[in-house]
């Protein structure tokens, strides 16, 4: 059973599905890139993409891990937008974090550190 608030409301998977899916685009991050983040399959990663597949809070993993990338996105975007900074933050070499961020976000460790910094950075604002 998954313990996230959003998972008891009706319309959860559909909403979580698409925030992933436009989080994927608005970062400009690829499928395969989203597949290892989820720690799902590049098919299951293209699917959710094109709307024929759902995050479910039953599959607890990849459920927690979207929340997780949807909260990277959020923090991102209080913090610079979606736009090019973004883009260029991720995929740019992050001395904190001794990496780029978008090679981090794809292990849960380094997705886990990504947001925890992000974190740190948006309270300041």
């Amino acid at each position: 059973m998954n313990t996230s608030p959003l998972a008891q409301y009706p319309g959860a998977a559909a909403t979580l599905s698409k925030a992933v899916t436009r989080t994927l685009n608005l970062l400009q991050l690829k499928q395969a890139t989203l597949a290892r983040i989820l720690g799902v399959s590049p098919a299951t990663a293209s699917r959710l993409c094109a709307g024929a597949y759902q995050l479910s809070p039953t599959r607890a993993k990849e459920w927690e891990l979207a929340l997780l990338l949807v909260r990277l996105f959020r923090s991102l975007d209080a913090i610079l937008g979606h736009g090019d900074s973004a883009q260029q933050w991720l995929s740019g070499h992050n001395t904190a974090l001794n990496a780029r961020p978008v090679e981090l976000i794809e292990t849960t460790e380094g997705l886990v550190r990504v947001v925890h910094y992000l974190d740190a950075h948006r309270g300041r604002i």
